[in-house]
C-alpha cells in the first residue's frame, strides 16, 4: 500500500523553498504551502515539519492506493493541480462512472484495478499536456515550463 512517508520527499522536492514571485500564480509559497491557502501561517518562517503536517492532514488520501508509485503520483498531482489532478485519473481509469474529481472509494478501487505501468503512462501524457496547454493560455508561465514537465514525467 502507498505510504506517505515515501511520497512526502517527492512532493517536498518539487514544490521547493520559499517563494514570494508577485508574477507566480501562487503568490508566497513554500514547499508549496501557500498564504493564499492558509493565511494565518508565517509562510516564511514555516518548517519542513509543519508542511509535512499539513501535506498529511489535508492532501495525503492514498493509503489505499495499492502501487506506491501511482500513490505518490497522484498525491504530487494533487498539491499542484488539486481536484483537476484526480478528474485525470479517473478520465483514464473509469470505464462506466462519470469522472468528478472527487477522490473517493470508486477511484481507488478503478486505480487499484488499472494496470500501474499503463496508468502512470497515460496520466504523465495528461499532465504534461496540461501543461503546456497553461503556458499557451499564460505565456509568462514559459519560464516554469521546462519543471513542470519534468514534474509531470518523473
Amino acid at each position: 500500500m502507498a505510504e506517505f512517508k515515501l511520497a512526502i520527499p517527492i512532493v517536498l522536492e518539487n514544490e521547493g523553498g520559499y517563494v514570494n514571485d508577485p508574477a507566480d500564480p501562487g503568490g508566497e509559497t513554500k514547499y508549496g504551502i501557500s498564504k493564499r491557502s492558509y493565511p494565518a501561517l508565517d509562510i516564511k518562517n514555516l518548517t519542513v515539519e509543519q508542511a509535512t503536517a499539513i501535506y498529511l492532514k489535508d492532501f495525503w488520501k492514498y493509503d489505499g492506493i495499492i502501487d506506491q508509485r501511482v500513490g505518490t503520483k497522484l498525491f504530487d498531482a494533487y498539491v499542484n493541480l488539486k481536484h483537476l489532478a484526480i478528474l485525470y485519473a479517473q478520465a483514464i481509469v473509469f470505464k462506466a462512472l462519470t469522472p468528478d474529481g472527487v477522490y473517493g472509494p470508486e477511484t481507488e478501487d478503478a486505480l487499484n484495478r488499472a494496470d500501474p505501468n499503463a496508468f502512470l503512462t497515460a496520466f504523465r501524457a495528461r499532465l504534461s499536456t496540461h501543461y503546456e496547454q497553461w503556458v499557451m493560455l499564460h505565456p509568462e508561465e514559459q519560464k516554469d515550463l521546462e519543471g513542470l514537465l519534468r514534474r509531470a514525467n518523473q
